[in-house]
C-alpha cells in the first residue's frame, strides 16, 4: 500500500485530547437511549471540527458528515456510545461517577477513536467523496443499530460500505482481525416462568413444585446443542438466571428462568427456539406445572462482506497493524443490522494490557488508552484510501 494512505503518527496534542475525552466519557456513562450527555459531548466535538451534524436517529444517535470533491463514493464509520448496568470496581482515577453504571465494554474508547479520526479527516484536503461518522446508541442488547436503520440511517446518509470496530482485550495490542464472512453470532434471549402450587417444605405432596420442574428443564435444555444441533454448526444455549422462593421451608408458586442462545445458521436458530419451547412445555406439564415462555431474537449474525474485509486487512497492514486470523466469536453485536442493510466489515482491534487485563463486561475493566492511536490511525487511513484512490 502507498504510504500516503497511512496517517502515521497522530499529533501528540490530539492524542492527549483523545485520552482526556475518553476518560471524561468513562466518568459519565449512560445506558441505552439515555445517552443525552454523551450525545451532546459528541456533537460539541464534531462542531468544533466544523463537521455538519445530524441528531435524533434512535433518540440519541449522532451522525457527522464530511464531504469533499465531486465523487459520489461514500462510507460510514460506526461507533457505539452506550454503557452497561454494572457497578465499577476498578481503582482508576477516572472511574464511573454514576452508581451501578460503567463503560465495561470500551464504547467510550470506540467513540473517541471515531471522534479523533473525524477531526483529522476534517482537515484532509485530498478527499473526494463522503464519510459519515455514525455514533450509535443502545448497542448493549437494546437494538440501537436496528432502530437507526429503521428510522432511515442509510436513506439519509447513503453508504457504499459501513465499518465498525471493537476493542478486543484477548488480542495483543497492535493486532487486528477482520474475517471474511462470520464474525459474531446471532443473539436470542429467553424468559421462562414455571408456575406450580406452593406448599410447606415438610409436606411437598400437597403442592406442585416449580423448582423441581425447573431443575429438570435446565438440565434438558443442554440436550439441544449436544443432541439436536449438527455438531459442525456453532450453537449455545445458556441458562444465566434462576429466581425462586423467599424462605428455607416453603416451596414457591413460581420459578423464573432466564438465559441466552447463540447461532450462525438461521435453521439452527429455528431449531433452538422450537426445541426449547417444546422441552419447557412438556417438562412443565409432566410435573403438573405450567410454563410461560418469552423468546426474543435480538440480533442476527454479524457477517462481513469479503471484499470489505479484504480492504480493511490491506489498510490495517499498511498502518503497521499485525493482521491476524481468528475463529469467529459466539458473542453478538447489533452492527449486524447495519451489515444486513449495507455491505461492510466489523473488526476486532487488539487491546490487551501487559497487566490487569480485565475482560469485556468485567466490573474491573477499563479501556486501554494505549491503543487509541491504532484505532484513530486505522479509521483515518481507511477513509483516505477509500476516498482518494481512483
Amino acid at each position: 500500500m502507498n504510504s500516503q494512505h497511512c496517517d502515521g503518527a497522530i499529533a501528540a496534542d490530539l492524542l492527549a485530547q483523545a485520552v482526556a475525552w475518553r476518560r471524561e466519557l468513562h466518568r459519565h456513562p449512560e445506558l441505552a437511549y439515555d445517552e443525552h450527555r454523551t450525545a451532546e459531548f459528541i456533537a460539541s466535538r464534531l462542531a468544533e471540527s466544523g463537521i455538519p451534524i445530524h441528531r435524533g436517529l434512535a433518540a440519541t444517535g449522532v451522525v457527522g458528515t464530511i464531504t469533499r470533491g465531486t465523487s459520489r463514493r461514500s462510507i460510514g464509520i460506526r461507533a457505539d456510545i452506550d454503557a452497561l448496568p454494572i457497578r465499577e470496581d476498578s481503582s482508576v482515577a477516572h472511574a464511573s461517577s454514576v452508581a451501578g453504571i460503567m463503560h465495561a465494554c470500551g464504547h467510550d474508547g470506540h467513540t473517541v477513536m471515531a471522534l479523533a479520526a473525524a477531526r483529522v479527516c476534517a482537515e484532509l484536503p485530498d478527499l473526494d467523496g463522503t464519510v459519515h461518522f455514525i455514533f450509535q446508541p443502545a448497542e448493549e442488547g437494546e437494538g440501537g443499530g436496528r432502530r437507526m436503520v429503521e428510522e432511515g440511517l442509510f436513506r439519509l446518509f447513503p453508504c457504499d460500505n459501513v465499518y465498525a470496530l471493537h476493542n478486543w482485550p484477548a488480542l495483543a495490542a497492535g493486532a487486528c482481525v477482520a474475517r471474511d464472512g462470520a464474525m459474531m453470532a446471532a443473539l436470542g434471549l429467553f424468559t421462562i416462568r414455571i408456575r406450580g402450587r406452593g406448599c410447606h417444605g415438610a409436606m411437598p405432596h400437597e403442592g406442585t413444585d416449580p423448582i423441581l420442574a425447573t431443575a429438570q428443564i435446565v438440565a434438558a435444555l443442554q440436550s439441544i446443542v449436544s443432541r439436536n444441533v449438527d455438531p459442525l454448526q456453532p450453537a449455545v444455549v445458556s441458562v444465566t438466571q434462576i429466581q425462586a422462593g423467599d424462605t428455607w421451608n416453603v416451596a414457591p408458586d413460581e420459578c423464573l428462568i432466564r438465559g441466552t442462545t447463540r447461532w450462525y445458521d438461521e435453521t439452527v436458530g429455528d431449531l433452538i427456539e422450537a426445541r426449547l419451547t417444546r422441552l419447557v412445555q412438556s417438562i412443565a406439564a409432566g410435573f403438573a406445572c405450567t410454563a410461560q415462555i418469552e423468546y426474543q431474537r435480538r440480533f442476527p449474525a454479524t457477517i462481513n462482506d469479503p471484499s470489505a474485509a479484504s480492504f480493511v486487512r490491506a489498510v490495517a497492514g499498511g498502518c503497521g497493524l499485525k493482521v491476524m486470523d481468528h475463529e469467529p466469536s459466539m458473542g453478538s453485536e447489533d452492527f449486524a443490522h447495519m451489515l444486513q442493510a449495507v455491505p461492510g466489515c466489523y473488526l476486532w482491534l487488539g487491546a490487551a494490557r501487559g497487566h490487569d487485563n480485565a475482560g469485556l463486561h468485567s466490573s474491573h475493566y477499563d479501556f486501554n488508552d494505549e491503543v487509541l492511536p491504532d484505532g484513530i490511525r486505522l479509521w483515518v487511513s481507511l477513509v483516505r484510501k477509500y476516498l482518494t484512490d481512483p
